[in-house]
């Protein structure tokens, strides 16, 4: 090795490349990046030839111009304090590390770099001028817009309407959800209770012609049934004790629109028989009242009950049962489709951290703990137990500890047994590019759990 080039003083800074010494010139000359030099103003002295080829400028053009010349964007994050080089940060700071920004081109155009630069000091110490390195970053920035968009098409893939999941039974649904707001017809929503029957119900109503009709809401179940016929159907004044004026039902109010009717297995045999005619002939009278009123609504009910056990029952109107199930559509429960936590639980800590100014995430370890719960309560209990961590964890780690006590006993072990389903399976090997690891761990077993119900399943390996 030769001996290594004298330091830039500032007699050899204060002339430009093609009189710096040989070895040093020819360095600057080959490396794939811009490089130039400053005097202590900020005025340009040196300038490589791969500038020339990103800017467009020659050093003549550019030559004891200050290099606001490029209009620098993130010497300051934002635009360069020059006029006098003491003004920006690199003369404040002595030096700019890995700092992206953009430069303004000759032609005109912007020219995304990666900027990195360096006071030099004489023998006295005191500033003599400075050495800036720019990397060509329009690569970089369009696979980062290439990433971006795909990621915007996976996310676009996982969420419809307000529905999240990218399990083939939620991306089903979402299929199911998009022909049933295609149609008119009565749709009859199946499932858990917290599986989010409402946002199905909704994403119906939105992906229909009626989305800018209103969406009125009814909870069947809430109301004893001498008020629920009056919340749906309206009454007239003095139709009973308290009936000081006329009141406008949920079916009249859902008027151009859907009404939802949830909890449907929770109405009395009169209501269903009333609901009934509503749903033949659209047509209705309020409480107390004589004259029949025209409406034009879609019906989207929903219900956590076996509608089919209370028909044999003699509990629930059959020919109501098929009136109301023209579509049936049954929304998965979590714990089947056990891959999507992380994402609900993404989406429920960016909703929370929007709100509130904070960014945390779980720990591997907490992430873990919500994937092996089996999820009773379905997707709202998973809101709940995040929140809880959200309010109670410190930081942004949100571990164990932040968790709800009842996620701490670890998953329910008959159905651990079992195994889970074909498609949870296949979902966690394809989120992890199909390591067994990995998707082990996602779904909150052991490595030699996951091999056992893909033998038993014949599942074939990607990695092996």
């Amino acid at each position: 090795m030769s001996d290594a080039s004298p330091p830039l003083d500032a007699d050899s800074l204060g002339r430009t490349f093609d009189g710096w010494p040989g070895g040093l010139r020819a360095l600057l000359e080959t490396i794939p990046s811009g490089v130039f030099a400053l005097d202590e103003r900020g005025r340009i002295i040196g300038w490589n030839a791969h500038m020339q080829t990103l800017t467009g400028y020659t050093l003549a053009d550019v030559h004891q111009q200050r290099c606001t010349v490029l209009e620098g964007s993130a010497c300051n994050d934002g635009p360069c304090l020059a006029p006098h080089a003491r003004g920006c940060s690199l003369f404040a700071e002595g030096r700019v590390r890995a700092r992206r920004c953009s430069l303004r081109c000759r032609d005109g155009t912007t020219l995304p770099v990666l900027k990195n630069a360096q006071l030099v000091h004489d023998a006295a110490g005191e500033v003599v001028g400075a050495i800036e390195i720019v990397t060509d970053l329009r690569t970089v920035t369009a696979l980062e817009a290439e990433v971006a968009q795909l990621r915007r098409q996976v996310v676009d893939r996982a969420q419809r309407h307000g529905m999240v999941g990218r399990h083939p039974a939620m991306q089903r649904l979402f299929e199911v959800v998009e022909m049933a707001g295609g149609a008119d017809a009565s749709v009859l929503v199946l499932g858990e209770t917290g599986v989010g029957k409402e946002l199905v119900a909704h994403a119906i109503h939105q992906a229909s012609a009626r989305r800018d009709g209103p969406f009125v809401r009814v909870c069947c179940g809430a109301l004893p049934d001498t008020l629920l016929e009056s919340e749906l159907f309206g009454h007239v004044r003095g139709a009973f004790t308290n009936a000081v004026a006329d009141r406008v039902g949920r079916f009249e109010a859902a008027h151009g629109g859907t009404i939802f009717l949830d909890e449907i297995g929770d109405i009395s045999a009169a209501t269903q028989t009333r609901l009934l005619r509503v749903l033949q002939a659209r047509e209705f009278e309020r409480v107390g009242d004589s004259r029949t009123r025209q409406i034009d609504i879609r019906v989207i009910a929903a219900t956590h009950r076996d509608l089919r056990a209370m028909i044999a029952a003699g509990t629930f109107r059959e020919d109501l049962y098929y009136r109301l199930a023209v579509l049936p559509i049954t929304v998965p429960p979590l714990r089947e489709r056990r891959t999507d936590v992380p994402l609900l639980v993404e989406h429920v800590l960016h909703e929370l951290g929007a709100r509130r100014g904070r960014s945390p995430a779980f720990t591997p370890e907490a992430l873990r703990r919500l994937m092996a719960h089996d999820w009773p309560g379905n997707v709202r209990e998973l809101r709940h137990a995040v929140e809880h961590a959200f309010v109670l964890g410190r930081g942004d780690a949100l571990d164990v500890d932040a968790l709800p006590a009842h996620l701490l006993d670890g998953p329910a072990e008959p159905q651990r047994r079992q195994g889970l389903d074909r498609a949870t399976i296949e979902a966690a090997l394809e989120a992890t590019g199909g390591k067994r690891a990995a998707a082990a761990e996602a779904l909150g077993v052991s490595r030699v759990t996951l091999w056992k119900w893909m033998k038993r399943l014949g599942i074939q390996p990607k990695d092996a």
